[in-house]
């Protein structure tokens, strides 16, 4: 399962991996759940110590949202080397994230 996140550990991923896939999303949002299982296969299928996949609940950090501008939902953000580098947002495959993925390893 996709680690489940909140506040400063989300600084200290950004320093501890070199790509880092940040799904920001809320239990009340039906794409969000559409969205889950794939982020899930997409955590499953990475081998690299240096690659991490985190889900942040928009409700339970609200900050986080605030500070990385989260207008909708569900929004992956990547960051590589603690910076953002690519965003999207609503439903999509598992294929298109990782090849977001493989880009920035």
């Amino acid at each position: 399962m996709a680690l489940e996140i909140k506040g400063d550990a989300l600084d200290s991923l950004l320093e501890e991996k070199e790509v880092l896939v940040v799904d920001f999303w809320a239990p009340w949002c039906g794409p969000c759940r559409t969205l889950g299982p794939i982020i899930e296969s997409v955590q499953q299928n990475i081998k690299d110590d240096n690659i991490g996949v985190v889900k942040i609940n928009i409700d339970e950090a609200s900050e986080l949202a605030i500070r990385y501008g989260i207008r909708s939902i569900p929004t992956v953000m990547f960051f590589k080397n603690g910076k953002a580098v690519d965003r999207t947002t609503g439903v999509k495959s598992r294929t298109e994230i990782e090849g977001i993925i493989n880009r920035l390893k």
